[in-house]
């Protein structure tokens, strides 16, 4: 298939991910009915495949439709991972060529499932920021008569978020019609703010009734400093485990939508590195899947944080139904938990 025939079919990118039921799998008896939503299950390894598809398809469509020569297509992404995971694995899909920008804390494995991909590494800065600043350098000084980028930021764009909102769909699709209504809250990590647009939206879109809970460490606080600060702040400096939740700002948006609760409303429930690291560890232990610690954080609410949802949701019934996004991500290996369960031991938590 060319590539124009791809970017013009109606398949997607990303796959339909399972919604599970997890309730009796819980090593504490939650007070309502807990679905996981697995999206460590995409080909690239978590959600970004779905808003990242989402703006690389629709980049391609509004070139095939300006008349513009296609075979100079370039995809060029900042990322602390999967956001560049996700990029990378989507230009090898459509053939075209693609530059990955990464801060030099970057895993190595994650830079090995890149060049595995295709994609030319940039190394550049000591966070997401400083990369992404760094790339558009790169693509201002491209030749334009034989290159059109495709920026890919990795969160902040609304094709991502509407990419993001497949997952709602999905699970409005996946219940049983007569469940629907019995979903009282979505549990999902917060970093830059491109899961809670696309949720949000997503909820909107299929007139749901439910709440959100943002979940973020205390080390990687952009969401929580822009709550405080009621306007975009740029952080300095992010030191967190949770390498895909350490931006160093939110978008417009997101703190839009937190205030917009006349009929979604936000909660914000806070943690620690080490929570998240217990999530991750966690979630292997009862599933046998790794995930990392940005998607532990998520997962720990229904392993040792359950007051993040008696808290926000109140008089939850053994009817009513909570899903958890386990966002996935590539940005830890088994090596990792076993280092993870080092930690954990010697700090006695």
């Amino acid at each position: 298939m060319s590539l124009q025939e791809v970017s013009n079919s109606s398949r997607a990118p990303h796959i339909q991910t399972s919604l599970v039921e997890v309730t009796d799998k819980l090593p504490f008896k939650p007070p309502c009915r807990i679905l996981f939503k697995n999206e460590y299950e995409q080909p690239s390894g978590s959600f970004k495949l779905r808003g990242i598809g989402r703006l690389i398809q629709a980049s391609i469509q509004r070139a095939i439709r300006s008349n513009e020569d296609i075979s100079k297509l370039h995809v060029f992404a900042s990322s602390g991972g999967n956001a560049g995971l996700a990029a990378a694995y989507l230009a090898r899909f459509y053939g075209i060529r693609c530059t990955v920008a990464l801060p030099t804390v970057s895993k190595a494995n994650v830079r090995a499932k890149l060049e595995l991909y295709g994609a030319k590494l940039l190394i550049y800065g000591n966070n997401i920021n400083e990369a992404d600043k760094y790339l558009k350098t790169i693509i201002a000084a491209v030749d334009h008569n034989q290159t059109i980028p495709i920026y890919c930021h990795p969160f902040d764009n609304p094709d991502i978020w509407e990419g993001h909102s497949s997952v709602i769909d999905e699970v409005a699709t996946q219940l049983d019609k007569g469940l629907v209504s019995k979903v009282r809250g979505i549990v999902c990590s917060v970093g830059g703010g491109g899961l809670y647009n696309g949720i949000y939206k997503g909820i909107q879109q299929n007139n749901m009734t439910l709440d959100v809970i943002l979940v973020e460490c205390n080390e990687a606080p952009t969401f929580s400093e822009t709550i405080k600060a009621n306007k975009i702040v740029t952080l300095n400096s992010v030191k967190s485990v949770a390498t895909s939740l350490a931006c160093s700002h939110l978008n417009n948006k997101s703190l839009e939508y937190y205030h917009n609760n006349s009929i979604i409303k936000t909660h914000y429930h806070p943690i620690t590195d080490n929570d998240a690291i217990r999530g991750s560890v966690q979630f292997y232990d009862t599933f046998g899947t790794v995930v990392e610690p940005a998607c532990g954080a998520a997962v720990c609410t229904v392993f040792n944080q359950m007051e993040a949802l008696t808290n926000s949701l109140e008089h939850l019934s053994p009817d009513d139904i909570v899903v958890i996004v386990v966002c996935g991500g590539l940005c830890s290996s088994f090596e990792d938990i076993v280092e993870f369960k080092r930690l954990l031991r010697s700090s006695r938590l």
